[in-house]
């Protein structure tokens, strides 16, 4: 099997993964798992798809992610995994499609607009 690459986005994160055969490891920006992603909340989303598909112990995952906050960059990286792991097995598609694993959030931050103060907020009225 050659290497697979795919990538997931979410808000302003983009993250690219290499999926290969191996024992389980995923490497994050030179890093461990663990390190980058300290909490359990955020470990658990990077492992679902591979946990869901019964793979964690199959493939090693080598990923570059950039852009956005952690939370974000855990979510894209949650939806390169999950789309490298349909194109290895169509049958994949079917336990992560009612998950929701393989839809890309749309959501991303509103701009501000002139003559308000953010988005949406506006200035204080005062009628006299």
């Amino acid at each position: 099997m050659e290497v697979i690459h795919k990538i997931g986005r979410r808000k302003t994160a983009v993250a690219r993964i290499y999926l290969k055969e191996g024992s389980g490891n995923i490497t994050i920006n030179k890093k461990d798992l663990n390190d980058y992603f300290t909490t359990a909340t955020l470990q658990y989303k990077v492992n679902q798809p591979l946990t869901l598909t019964e793979n964690a112990d199959k493939y090693d995952v080598k990923v570059n992610v950039f852009g956005g906050g952690i939370t974000g960059q855990a979510e894209a990286v949650r939806l390169a995994i999950s789309r490298a792991v349909c194109e290895i097995d169509a049958e994949n598609r079917i336990i992560l499609k009612p998950e929701g694993l393989l839809t890309r959030d749309p959501r991303m931050v509103e701009r501000k607009k002139f003559g308000q103060k953010k988005a949406r907020k506006k200035f204080q009225f005062s009628k006299r």
